[in-house]
């Protein structure tokens, strides 16, 4: 009975390590990407892969063709 309750105790304080250690690289993570600024412009050579020159009636037509 003694090992039973010794073996639980120490897959419970693995398994709460384990625990703190993924929440501290979540936090780290979150530090790292906080400032990231996912909507500036691109640099360097883009090109634009979508043209407005197109009429509702064509878009829809495509639309109901291509089953999307």
């Amino acid at each position: 009975m003694r090992k039973l309750i010794w073996d639980t105790v120490k897959v419970f304080v693995i398994f709460i390590a384990c625990t703190v250690i993924f929440y501290a690289g979540l936090q780290m993570m979150h530090k790292e990407y906080e400032q990231f600024h996912r909507y500036d412009p691109p640099e360097g050579p883009s090109v634009k892969v979508f043209e407005l020159n197109e009429s509702f009636i064509d878009r829809l037509n495509l639309f109901l063709r291509l089953g999307e």
